[in-house]
């Protein structure tokens, strides 16, 4: 599906509906560690007791943690790079050592997740992405002593921490935010929309549960704000292919589209390029984009944001101080934990109309306190 893709028209019913400033736990997600590759970190005891030899919290030493990419890889300025920024927070802290394993097939995440295990180097082995899902059901049995961190899923054995951000409550304020600007005059160099017309649109990686649940979650939003307005949708296929995603975005600019919200990772980049060269706006997803792609602030009207990174730092220090039980489990963050939010982009910020900041404060409270629900969950549409 890689080079192909759905531009299509999708408008579906919505359903009835105290800003916290973060920026700064999402400004550095671009800082990346140096790589250390697989093949130089693997061998070892083939017993698979994954956390024997590192010593970590329990035996005051260093804490070895390898984080493994989802297929977006690391440098997205998106998810894979906030996943990775809050173990190197944690390692300023404490004595933590990160092996950055960036594998984009998701074919390998077996071989590569066993491997790993089998070393017996690490403490903690952190899976970005619901894509490692399948796989770890597996090695989490086989490698019962090794530590896991599944993020966006959860796989049901006591050495998992599962962490799943609420992508749905965060797509609703991007629906919301798109929904309320897409009416109101916006002109500044040489970004404009067109207020005569209620039109955004979406751009998705892959056509699938996670994924819908971001697409029909920023639809309910748009349509809470306006009920006539009209949502183009398009699929890429991948996370990586910003050529596919430029020219999806490109056709729903020139269909009429003022705003483009994108869930696709490092493909996302692509959207922010067809705004460019068509003069309109876009959204970002995950970290504050307009801070991590700054050549592409004059288009970002804001992000959708999730604090992955407060996620990975937690689970870290939890294995340094060898107190890991206290993360497993399944655990779903979400508004009402303020670990997920819709941030303004720094060209826009003091420059939107009222109206969008009164939206986007009431759609928080009316979903914090039951008023408004938002399509799908945290874990995508079943």
């Amino acid at each position: 599906m890689g080079d192909s893709y759905n531009d299509s028209t999708d408008s579906r019913t919505g359903r009835e509906t105290t800003n916290i400033d973060r920026r700064s736990v999402l400004a550095s997600g671009a800082a990346i560690i140096s790589a250390t590759s697989l093949a130089g970190c693997l061998g070892g005891d083939e017993s698979g007791n994954g956390n024997d030899s590192g010593g970590g919290g329990s035996g005051g030493g260093t804490t070895n943690v390898a984080i493994v990419s989802s297929p977006a890889g690391f440098d997205d300025n998106a998810f894979n790079d906030l996943a990775l920024e809050g173990l190197q927070t944690a390692a300023e802290e404490y004595d933590i050592e990160i092996n950055e394993v960036e594998e984009t097939e998701q074919a390998q995440y077996q071989s590569t997740q066993s491997e790993l295990a089998s070393s017996g180097e690490y403490d903690l082995i952190v899976l970005v992405s619901y894509n490692h899902t399948e796989a770890l059901t597996q090695n989490a049995a086989d490698y019962p002593d090794q530590n896991w961190m599944l993020i966006n899923d959860h796989v049901e054995e006591p050495n998992v921490a599962g962490y799943t951000w609420a992508n749905h409550e965060m797509s609703y304020l991007a629906g919301v935010l798109a929904g309320t600007m897409t009416t109101e005059e916006l002109s500044q160099g040489g970004i404009s929309n067109d207020p005569a017309t209620a039109q955004i649109g979406f751009v998705g990686g892959v056509d699938e549960s996670l994924i819908n649940a971001f697409e029909q979650s920023y639809v309910a939003g748009a349509e809470w704000v306006n009920q006539d307005v009209e949502v183009n949708v398009g699929y890429i296929g991948d996370y990586t292919d910003t050529d596919t995603a430029a020219d999806i975005a490109s056709s729903q600019y020139g269909a009429g589209a003022d705003i483009v919200y994108h869930a696709a990772a490092a493909a996302g980049r692509g959207v922010f390029e067809a705004a460019q060269e068509n003069g309109r706006l876009a959204i970002g997803v995950d970290s504050d984009q307009s801070q991590t792609l700054p050549d592409f602030q004059d288009v970002i009207l804001g992000s959708a944001v999730k604090y992955i990174n407060e996620g990975t730092r937690e689970v870290a220090v939890a294995i340094a101080e060898g107190n890991f039980e206290s993360v497993t489990g399944d655990n779903t963050l979400g508004l009402e934990d303020e670990a997920v939010d819709c941030v303004i982009g720094q060209a826009f910020e003091g420059q939107l109309p009222d109206a969008v900041q009164q939206n986007l404060d009431e759609a928080k409270q009316g979903i914090t306190n039951g008023d408004i629900t938002v399509p799908c969950s945290a874990s995508g549409c079943n």
